[in-house]
């Protein structure tokens, strides 16, 4: 009888599964990116990127092992590389940080507590990241001083938004069947 590995087939394809959808999803929030950036609702880009927060956190509600995060924002970077190929080295960046801080956030627990308020945590150190390197991005100064606040709300936001969805999808991938037997 063979010793299971933390990334086992089943794993893989879980992580695999999820990132592929996730991955769509943020592929169309790329190519949402330029629109939102040139337009006069700026400040929701934070909104916008948020929604690369769902490949790790997802992931872990499901599976809850070290380092399904990091594997599942790869393969969604790659599928959301397909939409916008140019930005590819982003949409990977992306993933690694996001997946990196999920993870970090995860081990400094030892992949032990998987309560919602785990999850909640990495979303409001990733809104802090968004904010800051957005914030730059975007060029908010050029805009009134209500829309550069409610940037750095939405960004503070998003990514917490996310993230409750994300929980909630997990959850029910969870109770379907989908996590560890």
């Amino acid at each position: 009888m063979s010793t299971p590995t933390v990334l086992s087939t089943r794993t893989l394809l879980v992580c695999a599964a999820v990132g592929v959808a996730t991955g769509i999803l943020g592929g169309f929030a790329g190519l949402l990116t330029v629109a939102v950036i040139a337009g006069p609702l700026a400040f929701l880009y934070g909104l916008v990127l948020g929604v690369h927060v769902l490949p790790g956190i997802i992931a872990q509600q499901v599976l809850r092992l070290p380092l399904v995060a990091l594997v599942t924002h790869v393969v969604a970077a790659l599928i959301s590389s397909a939409f916008n190929p140019m930005w590819s080295t982003r949409f990977i960046g992306t993933a690694l940080l996001f997946g990196a801080i999920q993870e970090g956030v995860a081990a400094l627990t030892r992949y032990r507590a998987w309560g919602r308020w785990r999850f909640f945590v990495s979303a409001a150190v990733i809104g802090v990241f968004i904010a800051v390197i957005v914030w730059f991005a975007v060029d908010l100064g050029r805009f009134p001083f209500w829309a550069q606040v409610a940037y750095l709300i939405v960004s503070l936001l998003g990514p917490i938004a996310w993230t409750a969805a994300g929980v909630a999808m997990g959850g029910a991938l969870r109770r379907a069947g989908v996590g560890p037997r």
